[in-house]
């Protein structure tokens, strides 16, 4: 195997940052006018893919982000329960009381604004309105495999698609087989 450029070697670290060739070829110094096609030849090369391949295994073995973690944090975010963000009375608990899970990720913005009565030298405080915005979880996790080639997801889709694709093709030489016999006996 042969030692890679600077240059390379810069695409690989870019490459690992954000896997879109185009993109990592240009932040690496490549002309951006053949950025694509530039990430399509670097990744070819083998060389290059084995780099790829070896920085993803050291920056999975230093996270220790791999397909058992996200599985792991899927199964937790999906049974992670709003319930635990309120007290017995149904007030929301304060930020630092929250899960873990919660305070990870799962809520990405909360709104606190004080709730007032009367005018004036009247007015006075009441209570507050507390909103909390919850993130997109599915989206987020799928982002993360697919960063780390899970393709999970990606998967269940062209499997769907292949057994039905397999289907038509059977039911159409099922009918032409039909035909071909019904031809068979006359005469032509």
């Amino acid at each position: 195997m042969s030692e890679l450029t600077a240059r390379q070697q810069r695409f690989v670290e870019e490459y690992l940052v954000d896997p879109i060739g185009a993109q990592a070829a240009i932040r690496a110094g490549y002309s951006p006018r053949g950025a694509a096609v530039t990430a399509y030849q670097l990744l070819k090369k083998p060389d290059i893919a084995a780099a790829i391949g070896r920085a993803k295994a050291e920056r999975s073995e230093r996270t220790r982000i791999d397909a058992d973690w996200l599985l792991t944090r899927l199964a937790a975010e999906a049974e992670a329960d709003l319930g635990d963000l309120y007290d017995g009375n149904g007030d929301l608990l304060p930020i630092k009381e929250w899960p873990a899970i919660w305070r990870q990720g799962l809520v990405t913005d909360v709104e606190i604004s004080a709730l007032y009565e009367g005018t004036g030298k009247e007015r006075r405080e009441i209570g507050h309105v507390k909103k909390v915005k919850f993130a997109e979880r599915l989206r987020r996790l799928e982002l993360i495999g697919k960063h780390i080639r899970i393709n999970a997801f990606k998967e269940i889709v062209e499997h769907k698609g292949l057994s039905a694709l397999a289907e038509r093709l059977e039911r159409a030489q099922r009918r032409n087989e039909g035909r071909s016999e019904d031809n068979d006996g006359e005469a032509q």
